[in-house]
Order: C-alpha cells, then sequence, then structure tokens
C-alpha cells in the first residue's frame, strides 16, 4: 500500500520547504525550482535549519530530503557570468556558496536521512545526496560529480564517500571523466537503492521512512549511524571491541523489552523517542 504523502503542518520558506509526513517524517524540499535547487546561501541556511528543527524534534524519526521541480540540486549556484568572473578576480571564500557546514554534516545527524533524487544531482549536489543514508531515484535522473569539466577538483569529501559506496575503480571514472550518468547506472554502481518512477519517487521515499519510524529504535539507529561512518577507517578489532561496549549499552535501553516484546506478542513496536546522549 503507497504512503499518504499529504503533507501537512507545513512550514514553508522561500528557499526551502520543511513538511511533516504523519508526525514522524520531515520533508524537506530544496525550492528553487527555476535554477534546478542549484545550491548557494539561501537554499544552505534553509536546509541547515531544518535539518537543526527536524534533529531537536522528538516527535521525527526519519528525514527525506528532495527536490522542487526537475531537480535535485544541480551543483553550486553561480549566478550571472559576471558575478562569476568578480568572483574569480576577487573574493575566492567559495564557503559564500557553500555555506558554513561541509555537506558531511548529514552523516553526523542521528536521525536517518533518505534522499529522493527527482532529477538533476551535480557537483555539490550529488556530494550532499551521497552523504544522505539512504537513496531513491526518480527514473532517468541525470548524475554528474562534473567538477572536472569546470576545472575543479572533488570537492568537500566526495572522494570519501564516492568509493566507499561504488567502489575504487568506478569513483576513479566517475570523479575523472565528470561524465553523466543516469538513474538506471547510479542503482547499479549501488550509489541509489531504487529507481522509481518519477510519480511515485516521494511516495516510496517516505514509505521507507515511514516504516522506520514505525518499527525502529531511535536510539539503535542513532548509535548504528554513529558506527556506519565513524568505523570506516578503523581496524576490524577496534570496531569490533567498540561494538561490544554499544552491544552492553543498549541492553540497558527499554527499546530491547520493548522490541523483545513487540515480536512475541506479533505488534509494532513502540519504542521512546530519541534522548539526548545517545
Amino acid at each position: 500500500m503507497a504512503a499518504d504523502t499529504s503533507l501537512g503542518d507545513e512550514v514553508a520558506t522561500e528557499a526551502v520547504r520543511y513538511d511533516v509526513v504523519s508526525g514522524s517524517v520531515a520533508v524537506i524540499t530544496l525550492n528553487r525550482p527555476e535554477r534546478l535547487n542549484s545550491w548557494g546561501a539561501d537554499i544552505s541556511a534553509g536546509v541547515y535549519a531544518n535539518f537543526d528543527r527536524a534533529e531537536a524534534d522528538p516527535a521525527i524519526r526519519a528525514i527525506v530530503l528532495t527536490g522542487s521541480g526537475k531537480g535535485f540540486c544541480a551543483g553550486a549556484y553561480m549566478g550571472s557570468m559576471a558575478a562569476l568572473g568578480e568572483s574569480i578576480d576577487g573574493d575566492t571564500d567559495v564557503s559564500k556558496i557553500v555555506g558554513e557546514r561541509h555537506p558531511h554534516f548529514l552523516t553526523a545527524l542521528r536521525k536517518p536521512v533518505i534522499a529522493a533524487i527527482n532529477g538533476a544531482c551535480v557537483g555539490i549536489g550529488l556530494t550532499h545526496a551521497l552523504m544522505c543514508d539512504v537513496r531513491f531515484a526518480a527514473a532517468g535522473a541525470k548524475f554528474a560529480t562534473a567538477f572536472p569539466r569546470r576545472g575543479l577538483i572533488g570537492e568537500y569529501g566526495i572522494t570519501w564517500i564516492l568509493p566507499r559506496l561504488a567502489g575504487w575503480g568506478a569513483a576513479a571514472d566517475l570523479l575523472l571523466s565528470g561524465r553523466t550518468f543516469l538513474a538506471e547506472e547510479a542503482v547499479q554502481l549501488g550509489l541509489v537503492k531504487e529507481v522509481v518512477a518519477p510519480d511515485d519517487l516521494l511516495a516510496r521515499a517516505v514509505e521507507y521512512a515511514e516504516d522506520l519510524a514505525r518499527n525502529c529504535s531511535p536510539a539503535s539507529m542513532a548509535v548504528i549511524k554513529r558506527q556506519l561512518y565513524g568505523d570506516a577507517n578503523d581496524a576490524v578489532v577496534d570496531v569490533s571491541a567498540r561494538a561490544e561496549t554499544l552491544m552492553h549499552e543498549s541492553m540497558v535501553r527499554p527499546d530491547l523489552v520493548e522490541g523483545i516484546t513487540a515480536f512475541f506478542e506479533k505488534r509494532p513496536p513502540d519504542f521512546p523517542p530519541l534522548k539526548e546522549g545517545c
């Protein structure tokens, strides 16, 4: 059965929308469709504020990130060619475009982030998408790193995350060539979980997020996210030792009793909301 994607409790901003679905899933929508939601100061400020809002709200258990119109995020917004020329000749502070946080801030959130990639996903837009925990893409959506074709380099952690998702050889191809590839190739490379008909994309991503919100312990998901990204560069012996400590901690939380009881009673679990320190 398809998820109910009627977006309630809407709090709109000009560049980024925030909606709550089913009381437990936040949908954050980049809302500059006239420029394919290319990343600029307006979008970055809205994104940070809305992710902070979702992270702080105990009722929100999963987050969906998507774009309005035909683009997810078509790279950095450079404005007019005249403005671009002025920035190259004078101030080269790219943080004015990128914003105060690098895309890897998404990996540090305690709640799962699901990307619903509805269209063009390029450059820093691709980096943000890859830093989400799970990705769905609309059929035919176009992806590209694009950096070498603009005289740029692999930015803001994409050279860290892309090889981990697609493997070294595929990452080298995509980064060195900057070529355009479609969602259908992205799923084969492991960059997205599923390719979905465009009209069904948001419903499918929300349905997935609702399943996490309904059936998974918020505390467990928060710790697992920390494990996933924190363990990436460590030796397996160290990772296993840390996991043993974390397992003991999880066994004294009420989530374990509720999870086992719900399983034996054949009912959905009623996990407590996420607390500080998890």
